[in-house]
């Protein structure tokens, strides 16, 4: 997802409200990135970015029922898995690391996390 400087601009105050109202959702951690990434575009928002909220909403819907389920008769295992991507963004070309941890089949913790800065050159010693 980028800026989308030559798309079709659309109403600010519905996409803001679209925003708001799935923030109220983010507590859910597979939406929470993606809703905040939707939400650094409500200040010029494009049709691209609305589409991307719609399918967001779709994704919802098909969710609906779905849950996380803690089994108490599982082995108590302790493992995590870490994905990096370098120069992930578009945007500001900055790295973003994600992290979970399972506890047996059960996720426990969940982190997605974006690097702080960005180096403009390397130096070779």
């Amino acid at each position: 997802m980028d800026s989308d400087e030559v798309g079709q601009s659309i109403d600010t105050t519905k996409f803001r409200g679209l925003i708001v109202s799935l923030l109220y959702l983010s507590a859910r951690p597979n939406i929470q990135f993606s809703v905040c990434m939707c939400a650094r575009f409500q200040y010029n928002p494009k049709d691209s970015h609305y589409k991307a909220l719609k399918r967001i909403l779709k994704y919802i819907k098909g969710t609906i029922n779905v849950d996380l389920l803690y089994l108490g008769n599982t082995r108590i295992m302790l493992s995590g898995f870490s994905y990096s991507n370098f120069v992930g963004c578009k945007l500001d070309r900055k790295n973003t690391t994600e992290i979970c941890h399972l506890l047996g089949s059960n996720l426990i913790s969940w982190n997605n996390k974006k690097q702080a800065c960005i180096a403009l050159f390397t130096i070779k010693a």
